[in-house]
């Protein structure tokens, strides 16, 4: 029996499931009998099923003496459902293999041991390293209290996002910018600074894709001093969060509360705190934000150390000294003290060049 192909097909099938699952994991499940998969299953919308019960319902009779392939480890406590753990072991499941296991205090080993109390056969830690890299957005919840963060920068050759007049549309080319709204796809919200919403007013919704439910569209605005015109009237598109502080005027509160946005108070003087912005997603259950600009916003959260992952799309053209920066000022006096990141992937976008990094 082939279980690194099994695993890896369970791990295509949890990616699935990145952005349309929280507050809880993507996760992919593969259950094969004498070498023939007879179910298979990922994490449905909004968290439930899980993916263990969508691959046993499709196995049915089949699961019997199989083996399963599970991304992270099946839950062990009663929420909505009974456990998976239980669940597998109901459906005569032999043999589960499992890429890690799961942080979550109601879990953390006790799947583990509810499958081999029942003589179950269980085998941890295949392709690990893949399937923690696909669940960072919900393991940092789980023991940071914050979600993966990731930044995307789209920039000039020498880093400038627009002219010194602020014409920005369009650095990158078209397939840069459908990749992008793959992105936003992948991730639970997508959120942007206060300075990018008043230029230029963006959706911030996922185009040119068919998606099950539209990321949250969250703005970091100390005084909601907003446009009102394409993001207001687009609520119906999908949620709208607005954070901000104590002065915020009670106009502006009114008018987005009054149009379904939902308001976030952070406490403290403006700006906000990008760590009390990410804390206060992870206690509302997000677990992957895709943080489009601006450059003020990306500098704090860089200065943060909370950006995770940095996509930058970067385009064959030079705007030179006096156009705007990718970021912010950081005040930084040493190499030592920049925040340093992993490259993790190289790839060229019909002529633009698209980098992913992991913060180290």
């Amino acid at each position: 029996m082939d279980d690194v192909r099994y695993m890896r097909l369970a791990l295509s099938l949890g990616r699935r499931g990145l952005g349309q699952t929280w507050p809880n994991p993507a996760v992919g499940c593969v259950i094969a009998k004498d070498d023939i998969i007879v179910g298979r299953g990922w994490t449905q919308l909004g968290g439930r099923p899980h993916a263990e019960r969508v691959a046993l319902e499709q196995a049915g009779d089949a699961a019997r003496g199989a083996t399963a392939y599970v991304t992270l480890e099946p839950c062990a406590h009663h929420g909505h459902t009974s456990p998976c753990a239980e669940a597998l072991i109901d459906a005569g499941i032999a043999r589960v293999v499992c890429a890690t296991g799961d942080p979550d205090p109601r879990v953390a080993g006790r799947g583990f041991s509810l499958l081999r109390a029942a003589g179950i056969e269980v085998v941890e830690g295949l392709l690990g390293d893949e399937a923690r890299a696909d669940l960072r957005g919900f393991l940092s919840r789980i023991t940071q209290g914050r979600p993966m963060l990731t930044l995307k920068l789209a920039t000039s050759l020498d880093g400038r996002i627009a002219t010194a007049s602020g014409e920005s549309q369009w650095i990158t080319n078209p397939a840069s910018r459908a990749r992008v709204h793959g992105l936003r796809a992948s991730h639970d919200a997508v959120i942007v600074g206060g300075g990018t919403a008043r230029a230029d007013d963006p959706l911030l919704t996922v185009r040119g894709i068919k998606v099950a439910r539209q990321p949250v569209r969250i703005v970091a605005a100390s005084t909601l001093d907003l446009p009102r015109e394409r993001l207001a009237a687009s609520l119906h598109e999908g949620p709208v969060w607005l954070f901000h502080t104590s002065q915020a005027p009670s106009e502006a509160r009114a008018f987005w509360s009054g149009i379904g946005a939902e308001l976030i108070e952070i406490e403290g003087p403006s700006p906000m705190s990008p760590t009390a912005i990410l804390r206060a997603l992870g206690d509302r259950g997000l677990t992957r934000v895709f943080c489009e600009g601006g450059g003020e916003f990306a500098a704090s959260l860089l200065q943060a150390g909370l950006v995770d992952c940095l996509v930058s799309f970067t385009a064959g053209l030079v705007i030179g000294a006096d156009g705007r920066s990718g970021t912010g000022a950081m005040g930084l006096t040493r190499l030592s003290l920049a925040p340093r990141f992993h490259l993790a992937d190289v790839e060229e976008i019909d002529g633009d060049i698209m980098h992913t990094w992991i913060r180290t």
